[in-house]
């Protein structure tokens, strides 16, 4: 592949990700916890408005796309009304904020403003990809570099926050003290109450600026024609991608699968109120989760020594133990150092499980299975997953809040540590996958 290319490539996967990595982590703030003045249920539509884009992109829209669009400027075009969108969202955030005393202003047009950017944001994930493959010789080779950019672009997100979110009126003017002193002063004087809330409306207006970034850059992209349909079987693929259930490891997988992404999502919907409460300053809540990323970095460079050595099963059960020991260590040590240092474990989490699903996919179905059936753990991964998380960890949570608002973290926790737990013993008992790849007649 040649550098001009690969640079493109890898640009584009660091804004994609860039954009998601800044808004999607601080959101479960604004929605989760009605930061907004917002009741119950009209959380509740903001938080699903990501995962029901999904599921209509998954089974209509990807399609439609890939069928009569140029992949770059479909890319351009969504990435301009996106961004547009994530604008709006800043915009209205940071007005309501603007006061001591929050306004939540018009939900419909908190809710318009996100439900059009993650409308038009969720194609762009396959479409990226697509681009990509379509602009590489060796898409074996080549895919994991470009595909790296977009987890470091994730990571580029959180820590200019640590910034962002510092009370600059209680930190000495540059220059008034040693530089020591002054760095110490802005990395540990975090802002807080509506000012912190609104320092957060920067997270949706940089994501923004990305989208229009992105939208622009992606007119320079390899171009890449629509793929006009070949037969008529495809027509429905999502109805095809349902019929590859009949193969009990497959079921047995579907289920594993949307237990883990239930699990794995409410580390997000956690993650940053739990972090907040033990002790991590507000400006480094968004750091901090990120050091999951980091690890996955170096987790995926020995999967493959991982799989080779233990399997399909025993890999993909180390990966959904890994959200039954995080969340452990939240419930029984509540500390800001362990509450950190656990978040290593993201990287076993993702690797071990999600990434080994999809090379499982990969390397078990024939060619023209694989599009189907990556498509219906997509379904679960993006779409059915988190709305369950979205609706079942905010009611638990609920539960074992007292009236002076005080949530019992010990015993909350543990449920979805105990979900990761049974979705491994559900592996161990029950998964047998192929010992050789699926002939096309069975497929």
């Amino acid at each position: 592949m040649q550098r001009s290319v690969f640079l493109k490539l890898s640009a584009m996967m660091f804004l994609q990700y860039f954009i998601w990595g800044a808004w999607f982590p601080p959101s479960f703030g604004f929605f989760g916890l009605g930061a907004l003045g917002f009741d119950e249920w009209q959380c509740f539509g903001l938080n699903i408005a990501f995962p029901v884009s999904a599921i209509i992109a998954m089974f209509f829209g990807n399609q439609f796309v890939d069928r009569n669009f140029s992949a770059e400027k479909f890319l351009a075009f969504s990435h301009f009304v996106g961004g547009l969108a994530l604008l709006g969202f800043g915009a209205l955030a940071w007005k309501s904020f603007s006061t001591e005393t929050p306004s939540p202003g018009n939900y419909w047009l908190f809710f318009i403003c996100m439900a059009v950017h993650c409308f038009f944001y969720v194609p762009t994930i396959s479409v990226t990809n697509s681009i990509a493959f379509s602009a590489m010789a060796d898409p074996q080779k080549d895919f994991g570099p470009v595909r790296l950019w977009g987890t470091i672009g994730w990571i580029a997100a959180s820590w200019p926050f640590i910034f962002i979110l510092a009370d600059w009126a209680k930190i000495p003017k540059f220059g008034a003290v040693g530089f020591v002193e002054w760095l110490g002063a802005a990395l540990g004087t975090p802002l807080a109450g509506a000012a912190l809330n609104q320092g957060k409306s920067w997270a949706f207006l940089t994501a923004g600026v990305a989208s229009l970034l992105l939208a622009a850059f992606s007119l320079t992209l390899p171009h890449t024609p629509p793929k006009p349909m070949s037969d008529e079987k495809h027509s429905l693929a999502w109805l095809e991608a349902m019929r590859l259930l009949k193969h009990p490891f497959l079921f047995v997988l579907f289920v594993v699968t949307f237990i883990d992404a239930t699990v794995h999502d409410g580390f997000f919907y956690f993650a940053f109120t739990y972090l907040g409460k033990v002790g991590v300053p507000s400006n480094w809540i968004q750091p901090a989760m990120s050091v999951g990323q980091i690890a996955e970095i170096g987790t995926m460079a020995f999967l493959g020594y991982v799989l080779k050595n233990l399997g399909w099963r025993y890999t993909m059960i180390l990966g959904i133990l890994g959200h039954t020991v995080r969340f452990s260590v939240f419930a029984f040590v509540p500390d800001p150092y362990c509450a950190v240092a656990v978040n290593i474990l993201h990287g076993i989490c993702y690797a071990f499980f999600f990434a080994t699903l999809y090379i499982l996919v990969d390397d078990v179905f024939p060619k023209d299975a694989r599009t189907s059936a990556q498509g219906l753990f997509n379904f679960l991964i993006l779409g059915m997953g988190p709305i369950t998380s979205r609706f079942l960890w905010p009611a638990l949570e609920k539960v074992y809040t007292s009236p002076d608002k005080t949530v019992d973290y010990r015993n909350l926790l543990l449920y979805p540590a105990g979900a990761g737990f049974f979705a491994a013993v559900l592996l161990l008992l029950f998964f047998h996958p192929p010992k050789s790849k699926i002939p096309e007649s069975a497929a």
